[in-house]
């Protein structure tokens, strides 16, 4: 209020200033005589004739009105400790929903017995883990074979693409979108504190620091040759199952492509009685048991999974061990975007809403394209409620499942980048030690 008193009696302002020796002379006057702070006395010593204008005037109301109101609204909240609590816990609450992380260490009872110092082994042990590669490219082992438990809270890199078991002085398979398998040693990679909650993968690495420059990861399998198959779906509609092989090489193929094919889904299956599904661009879905593909070499090609129409090609591949517990993401948009970030629309429904069909056949349209859309620009299927994220690995919501299943999506303004299933890990629980 002395500022904008100041500033409307101008004139005497100025008469002051310039009876004055100096600026220091000049300040403690405007200080004396209007009861101003230090801050606004150099204020107006360094105001310019542009500021002396009616609309400035204005601003400095306006400016002195809000300040009031916010004085008048924080002594009310300092005067009543019921308001001033609800406010700290919802602050509380923000921050920990912004800045959570789940503890690194199982906390354990004590026994209370003393421990003695015992010699240390350098030599690091061959213990079972999980290795897993998360949608953003991260990959990490975990310190043990333990089951992980459900995706509860939310957090960074929480969407997991891909798990396989291991033991941490052997090697895993890492398999590119060429049908290459890369030989990857587990003992590189960085291993996850224990932790009672779900997994993130914030301290792995980039997946891609272990391969060819010019290889595209897509997921993991095991090289143990008693595991069971591994399927392949790719962009063209064809389908493949191979067993496990631990080659003598640091790379191998275990599908022959044909020209301008590539791998789109690679699955470690549980059994041949898991379900094999296909989403394509022009919204339509495929699924039949893994029982109707026959094993074959590494030298296969595969046979026919789908049928394509003109102009679409194969989206996702994925499986699912329980139908009754799988669901469908799929998400619409316009191929006449200008760019790739575009949202789009997005559908969660249970598989089940869709029914088993013969291998090589057409499937059934998945999701309505809303005006302006044309196609799919992703698609998910897995056993568990689907989780997204952003290519940071930042969590987004997915919309509610809705049981129509070609049901139109929900509208979404942020980019998925990458879907995962809640549970983890997803097709091996059976294999997880009770």
């Amino acid at each position: 209020s002395g500022l904008l008193i100041a500033i409307l009696d101008i004139d005497e302002v100025i008469q002051l200033i310039r009876g004055s020796d100096d600026r220091g002379e000049a300040r403690q006057r405007l200080i004396s005589v209007f009861d101003l702070s230090q801050a606004q006395a150099d204020y107006i010593l360094d105001l310019q004739l542009g500021r002396l204008t009616k609309f400035s005037r204005i601003e400095l109301e306006q400016e002195a009105e809000e300040l009031q109101k916010t004085i008048e609204a924080l002594t009310a909240l300092l005067n009543d400790p019921a308001a001033l609590r609800a406010l700290v816990g919802d602050e509380l609450g923000a921050a920990a929903a912004q800045f959570g992380t789940p503890r690194r260490t199982v906390l354990l009872e004590s026994s209370g017995a003393s421990t003695a110092s015992a010699p240390m082994s350098l030599e690091v042990a061959d213990d079972p883990c999980w290795v897993l590669l998360s949608t953003t490219g991260l990959i990490a082992r975990s310190a043990d074979q333990s089951r992980f438990a459900d995706v509860t809270t939310r957090g960074l890199h929480d969407t997991i693409a891909s798990v396989v078991p291991a033991t941490v002085r052997g090697d895993i398979g890492v398999i590119d979108t060429t049908g290459m398998v890369h030989r990857l040693s587990v003992i590189d990679l960085p291993a996850l504190p224990p932790t009672a909650d779900s997994p993130r993968l914030g301290g792995g690495l980039a997946v891609r620091d272990f391969l060819p420059e010019t290889a595209s990861p897509l997921a993991l399998m095991t090289l143990d040759e008693s595991a069971e198959t591994v399927a392949l779906g790719t962009r063209q509609g064809t389908v493949k199952r191979v067993r496990p092989e631990a080659v003598n090489k640091d790379s191998w193929h275990i599908i022959r492509l044909a020209d301008d094919d590539a791998v789109i889904g690679a699955i470690q299956l549980s059994s041949g009685d898991d379900e094999l599904v296909f989403v394509t661009s022009d919204a339509q879905l495929l699924r039949f048991s893994a029982d109707l593909v026959r094993p074959q070499g590494r030298e296969g090609q595969g046979i026919a999974g789908i049928k394509l129409a003109a102009g679409a090609h194969v989206l996702s591949f994925g499986s699912s061990r329980n139908v009754d517990e799988a669901y469908v993401a799929t998400i619409a948009g316009t191929s006449e975007a200008l760019t790739f970030d575009v949202g789009g629309s997005a559908k969660v429904t249970p598989l089940s809403a869709y029914p088993a069909k013969g291998r090589a056949t057409g499937g059934v349209r998945c999701q309505r394209f809303l005006a302006g859309e044309d196609h799919l620009i992703g698609a998910w299927v897995g056993d568990g409620l689907p989780l997204g994220a952003t290519d940071a690995g930042s969590p987004i919501d997915m919309p509610a499942p809705v049981t129509k299943r070609d049901a139109s999506g929900v509208p979404t303004t942020t980019v998925i980048h990458g879907i995962s299933s809640a549970r983890v890990p997803n097709v091996l629980e059976q294999s997880v030690p009770e």
